[in-house]
């Protein structure tokens, strides 16, 4: 599946609706890559009470509402993961799982990721580390496998590679995981016992923003935006958790309006 957006928005929490209603707002096309609101940070909330027209409000009924004024905007909502974005001169590729979308601009509002990448996986990704079964599953089509993840999503992708004839070894316990090998990954070591296979499987909610888009900066967590949100790639723009403290939601919401309204003037002057 293949579509092309003005803008594509990574990420459906506050800064990525706030986003996605001020570009629809102008007139551009726009698709929003997010998960089920339900694996948020902010829909675990018990009570947010520094929200201004709020009194008080919980985490689980704002996501709804976030959710619902999204499904309701006009924006093409895309479910799952963004693996990763390739800059294509004055256009962007980004792949989806197995799908691929094009956007004339970008914006990151993909919150943070606090997970520690496991000793190796960086080091062997592409090189029989991977974050997505349903794309390089063939490539192990028929071998050992291992795949760590306890999400449904993770047993989904179980069930797909046991489908095309996989051996698979599932690690749903949460652990100090280590990615062994030499020129690929080749085992997986886990509470000191070694467990040799073709391939790993990474399965998490999301792919940290660090390694998203080649040549963004990052400092103190999170990626240098200036006034503008606008990030050391150009048509590339940023907003949320995922430039750094405070992890607020006034502030999500906010950085989402400018970036949209930057992304916007972006490609007023580029078209």
């Amino acid at each position: 599946m293949s579509s092309s957006f003005d803008i594509l928005i990574i990420g459906g929490g506050a800064a990525g609706v706030s986003a996605a209603l001020t570009c629809l707002s102008r007139g551009k096309t726009v698709g929003v890559v997010t998960n089920d609101e339900k694996t948020s940070a902010l829909y675990k909330a018990e009570r947010i009470s520094n929200y201004p027209g709020f009194d008080a409000i919980s985490g689980a009924e704002l996501t709804g509402r976030l959710s619902e004024q999204l499904k309701n905007s006009g924006a093409e909502i895309i479910r799952g993961r963004a693996l990763n974005v390739l800059p294509m001169g004055e256009s962007f590729g980004v792949a989806v799982e197995s799908d691929y979308y094009m956007a004339s601009a970008l914006i990151i509002a993909a919150g943070i990721t606090r997970e520690k990448l496991y000793p190796g996986e960086g080091e062997f990704l592409g090189r029989g580390v991977s974050y997505c079964a349903t794309c390089d599953g063939m490539l192990y089509r028929g071998k050992t496998v291992a795949l760590i993840g306890a999400s449904e999503e993770a047993a989904h992708d179980a069930q797909f590679l046991r489908s095309i004839g996989c051996t698979v070894h599932e690690y749903t316990q949460p652990g100090a995981y280590e990615i062994l090998g030499a020129d690929k990954a080749n085992a997986v070591r886990y509470k000191g016992a070694e467990q040799t296979v073709d391939g790993v499987f990474i399965i998490k909610d999301t792919v940290s923003v660090t390694r998203l888009v080649p040549g963004l900066e990052y400092k103190d967590g999170g990626i240098v935006t200036d006034r503008h949100m606008a990030t050391a790639v150009p048509g590339v723009f940023a907003a949320g958790d995922c430039t750094g403290k405070p992890y607020q939601l006034a502030k999500a919401v906010g950085e989402g309006n400018i970036a949209a309204l930057s992304a916007c003037e972006y490609l007023d002057k580029t078209n």
